[in-house]
């Protein structure tokens, strides 16, 4: 048994025969022409045909992986028709009365390492893609067609690489998932890979002549290779096949469902994330909307504060494409353990308890004011909603609403367009708790972070590995103080929601739905079994027995 390490393009787990890939080799030879003219349309006739294969893939893949993913061929169109690109081959094959093969291959060589010495990742993914079709025309120019996997049994793809076009053509049906050497995970053979579903590693270290046509395992969830697996792992490998088979299957019969328990509570059952990247597990799972958007990663991401419109475009993306669903921005949570060096912020005993968050956004008003312009032009574009975190009185409250208000007026003026904002607060102290009946009167939703609320109402430091065991996110303590907070929501006649950790605990839906929470926002792959734990409950008969479980 041999395990190699690799990095994971796509989840999923793969056992079958090994089939190695390798691309038809391509030798290019260069040779004197008479008729540079008939060899310039040689070239052309190879590149109408690459063209027009290039078309049929695109038509292909909308098929299978929708537009967005099929969208590769469209641009390894335009590069065939890019006039640097044919100016290079013209002006080869007519200065130095060179072949078409030869300069095809070296202009591809060179736009290559053009795009390779480029300090942008995305562009130096395009040195993959002028190799792609480069190797296309020469295939054409050759006579011939790019290579193609051609098994009887279902197989597990192991290559030195993939292109896009070489990802498309595979039939699913026969492919298992796919072994790299090499490759990028910011790669449109990637992408697809992740919207075609295939197991997929990248990055794998692997002798591609000592595995060929053996018996092997992809962990697309740990991220790695197993070739010759032996009786012990096979065993577990299937069973943890098994599970992800129906963790999938459960995929398909609760998608398009709505969140009604048996006795016709309805829930929303919403999806957390932190970046625009995961906006995809969130539509593949079904979520109804973003409860919970980390806006303090954008910051993270940058070296500097993030401008107005750098922010705005996100926002705006997010809502977009959630087409009418809430979004739920949390403004800025900087602190504590996320820190960004561009904000100087001083060295803190206890930063858990200490400047963080709102604290920073009132002290510091012109990042505030800069988010929130950001947040507040974005919701025209969609059904965006924003919540404060970390509150814990009233005054905060009102000093929030002034802002706000003064930037939407702000906004007014410059005839900005603004949609209707929800604004609510985050619930995660227990401050915050005890004042909720005063704090429901003033916004218009609770959104209770747990994870917060469990640190400081137990003094507990969650990031201390060494008080794990006294960490106890079901401490009747937290459970009545998230079940006070719903209470007086209810109270005011708003919502509330759990956006923490808890909210996907499924120990505790029963328990959260019958204390009457409208609102569970979990991590993406979390979400069909939240759904599955709200279809098969019956708050009324459930109540009086969590009650009596929990409290």
């Amino acid at each position: 048994m041999k395990k190699y390490e690799g990095k994971s393009v796509f989840g999923g787990i793969a056992i079958g025969k090994v089939l190695v890939y390798k691309k038809g080799e391509q030798q290019v030879k260069r040779w004197r022409v008479s008729d540079v003219k008939a060899e310039i349309q040689r070239f052309e006739d190879a590149k109408m045909a690459a063209v027009e294969q290039l078309k049929q893939l695109y038509d292909k893949a909308v098929r299978e992986v929708g537009e967005a993913s099929a969208a590769i061929f469209e641009i390894h169109q335009m590069m065939l028709d890019d006039l640097d690109y044919i100016d290079s081959i013209h002006n080869m094959i007519e200065t130095q009365e060179v072949n078409a093969e030869y300069a095809v291959a070296a202009t591809s060589d060179n736009f290559a390492m053009m795009f390779s010495s480029m300090d942008d990742d995305y562009m130096k993914e395009r040195a993959a893609d002028v190799k792609d079709v480069s190797e296309r025309v020469l295939a054409i120019l050759n006579g011939g067609s790019k290579s193609t996997v051609d098994t009887d049994e279902p197989v597990i793809i192991v290559a030195d690489d993939l292109a896009p076009s070489e990802t498309v053509q595979l039939d699913k049906d026969k492919v298992l998932a796919f072994v790299t050497v090499h490759g990028s995970s910011n790669s449109h053979t990637a992408i697809l890979a992740r919207t075609m579903g295939i197991p997929a590693l990248i990055g794998t270290p692997v002798d591609l002549d000592s595995v060929d046509g053996k018996m092997a395992v992809v962990d697309g969830y740990a991220g790695a290779f197993i070739v010759d697996p032996d009786g012990d792992t096979m065993t577990q490998m299937e069973e943890k096949k098994k599970k992800d088979q129906e963790k999938k299957e459960l995929l398909q019969t609760l998608k398009g469902k709505e969140n009604i328990t048996l006795d016709g509570k309805k829930v929303m059952v919403y999806a957390n994330i932190g970046n625009i990247k995961d906006l995809a597990m969130v539509l593949q799972n079904d979520a109804g909307g973003i409860g919970l958007f980390r806006s303090e990663f954008i910051y993270l991401e940058h070296d500097d504060y993030p401008t107005e419109e750098e922010q705005f475009k996100i926002y705006k993306a997010v809502a977009e494409t959630m087409a009418g669903k809430r979004v739920i921005i949390r403004t800025l949570d900087i602190g504590a353990d996320k820190q960004a060096a561009y904000f100087n912020m001083d060295h803190e005993e206890n930063p858990a308890l200490g400047y963080r968050a709102i604290r920073i956004c009132l002290t510091r008003e012109e990042i505030f004011r800069t988010q929130l312009r950001a947040i507040f032009r974005a919701s025209a574009y969609g059904k965006i909603s924003v919540m404060y975190p970390m509150i814990i009185s009233m005054d905060e409250v009102k000093k929030i609403k002034k802002i706000a208000a003064e930037v939407k007026a702000e906004l007014a003026e410059q005839n900005i367009a603004v949609g209707e904002v929800e604004q609510g607060i985050m619930i995660e102290t227990p401050a915050a708790v005890m004042i909720s009946e005063s704090l429901a009167k003033e916004v218009d939703f609770f959104s209770i972070g747990t994870n917060d609320l469990t640190q400081y109402t137990l003094a507990i430091d969650r990031q201390n590995p060494k008080l794990e065991d006294f960490y106890d996110p079901h401490h009747p303590a937290v459970l009545n103080m998230i079940r006070m907070t719903v209470e007086n929501a209810h109270k005011a006649g708003i919502w509330a929601g759990i956006c923490g950790e808890l909210g996907a605990d499924l120990e505790l839906t029963k328990f959260f739905l019958s204390i009457g929470v409208d609102e569970l926002s979990v991590s993406p792959g979390s979400v069909l079994a939240v759904r599955k734990a709200i279809l098969e409950t019956d708050v009324e008969k459930e109540r009086e027995e969590q009650l009596k479980k929990w409290l």
